[in-house]
């Protein structure tokens, strides 16, 4: 494990035929909250959180597969592949009494790993809209969500985004955030730089091209036993569509303990714009 002059630890971890890049702050023997970062991001997107958090807790986040510094096996996208290497993750770095935290396909699959596992604390879900739990078709027929068929198509977003990552999510972070200014030009490079190959590219598509899977799972899940585990949904107060909705939603899937809140002056990247009010309603979640 190697320090940073920030105060964050870096290593590899092998999880099975993946290598995955970790990072940490605070006190090794804290609370651990593990979180997952979005499209098109990187575990950077939590680095502000984790810096608030490491007073308290021990926050930990990674790149997910194929992303950024993590390497080998990317999975072939679904949520429900990428829960079982961050279950298998979670028992490599002996974590316990866990807070799992994603945020946008993050989420997703913080989703998955609550409805196959159930072994975490609790856990929180920003931002995200989940595959087959409503208002998912609702969401689907959003114009404005153009992007999600386009990325589904193979090989064709990878030929048009190559080169071309910064200006390519620059407009999301634009669009999305309700101050693009907060997403910072050193961040919105260093999201560049993390998908910069093609293997990076076609792992965050793949996040797309397997909604309709994760959405059948998630569907065949529901029809299972109901789930116990405390569950935080938050989005940012400027993001689209109505929080009740997607309270429902899980509600009626068989999530019996759901909480929720809107993080104040934030759009879509929650933790970049807003991330002192995402901790504290996170950390108030926990019990901290």
């Amino acid at each position: 494990m190697t320090a940073s002059k920030d105060g964050f630890r870096h290593r590899n971890v092998a999880v099975g035929d993946a290598l995955l890049h970790v990072v940490e702050a605070g006190d090794p023997g804290g609370v651990p909250f593990l979180f997952l970062h979005g499209w098109p991001e990187s575990w950077q997107s939590w680095r502000q959180v984790m810096a608030v958090a490491a007073r308290p807790a021990r926050p930990v986040a990674i790149d997910l597969p194929g992303i950024g510094e993590s390497s080998g096996a990317a999975t072939d996208g679904s949520k429900r592949q990428l829960a079982a290497v961050v279950h298998e993750l979670i028992a490599t770095l002996g974590l316990r009494d866990v807070t799992l935290v994603g945020q946008d396909v993050g989420g997703m699959v913080a989703y998955s790993y609550l409805r196959t596992y159930q072994d975490v604390a609790r856990v929180v879900i920003m931002d995200v809209v989940l595959p087959g739990v409503e208002p998912w078709e609702e969401v689907l027929r959003n114009p404005y969500l153009w992007h999600f068929a386009m990325h589904m198509i193979p090989a064709l977003p990878e030929r048009l985004v190559e080169g071309r990552q910064e200006a390519y999510f620059g407009y999301f972070f634009d669009v999305l955030s309700h101050d693009p200014k907060r997403i910072s030009a050193e961040a919105r490079a260093t999201y560049a730089r993390a998908y910069a190959s093609d293997g990076a590219l076609t792992a965050g598509f793949n996040w797309y091209r397997t909604l309709y899977q994760d959405a059948a799972e998630n569907r065949k899940a529901a029809a299972g036993p109901p789930v116990d585990t405390p569950l935080l949904y938050l989005r940012g107060e400027h993001e689209t569509g109505n929080i009740d909705e997607y309270v429902r939603g899980l509600q009626n899937v068989g999530v019996a303990q759901v909480d929720h809140a809107l993080v104040p002056d934030a759009g879509h990247f929650t933790q970049e714009e807003s991330p002192e009010r995402t901790w504290q309603l996170i950390a108030r979640f926990a019990g901290l």
